[in-house]
């Protein structure tokens, strides 16, 4: 999962694109992109599903496109379909409704290599966690601008 999630971080960088992590609160990362509002659902859904198809091409014996537990033994699935009208995901800080109450938790970049699991933090350590932590990974999210183009997706499918 860590693998993954920083394979593309690296391939968003390439593009240009910044991008905002967080814990699920659960067994994955999720990994934020904010784009302007005149981007089409079914743009962001091809590119996130470009995103994937690319990683799956260039990691085949770690990553796959296709979602189905019989597709993905020992290999991650890059869950592209979050991206999609109607899907939804757990907000930043939530708590999940799971055994020991995992919470989603921002982090930055860095920290990715550190985490124990996307569920390490919970309702009884997180007050710990942000009593540490100096600054919010996410702190410039709301002034980040970006656009999928014609440009960023054609370089994307360009490597494909």
């Amino acid at each position: 999962m860590i693998e993954a999630t920083g394979m593309t971080l690296d391939l968003l960088g390439e593009l240009g694109l910044k991008a905002f992590l967080k814990t699920s609160g659960g067994r994955g990362m999720h990994v934020v992109v904010p784009v302007d509002r005149r981007q089409s659902w079914d743009c962001i859904n091809e590119f996130a599903r470009g995103v994937t198809g690319r990683l799956a091409a260039e990691a085949p014996e770690r990553i796959v496109a296709k979602m189905g537990p019989k597709n993905r033994v020992g290999k991650i699935f890059v869950d592209y379909l979050r991206n999609q009208r109607g899907a939804s995901t757990v907000a930043a800080y939530s708590v999940r409704a799971r055994p020991g109450l995992p919470v989603s938790v921002p982090i930055s970049r860095n920290e990715l290599e550190q985490i124990a699991g996307a569920d390490q933090w919970n309702i009884q350590n997180l007050h710990e966690r942000l009593q540490k932590q100096p600054d919010d990974p996410w702190s410039d999210y709301a002034s980040t601008r970006q656009t999928i183009s014609a440009r960023l997706r054609k370089l994307l499918n360009a490597s494909s």
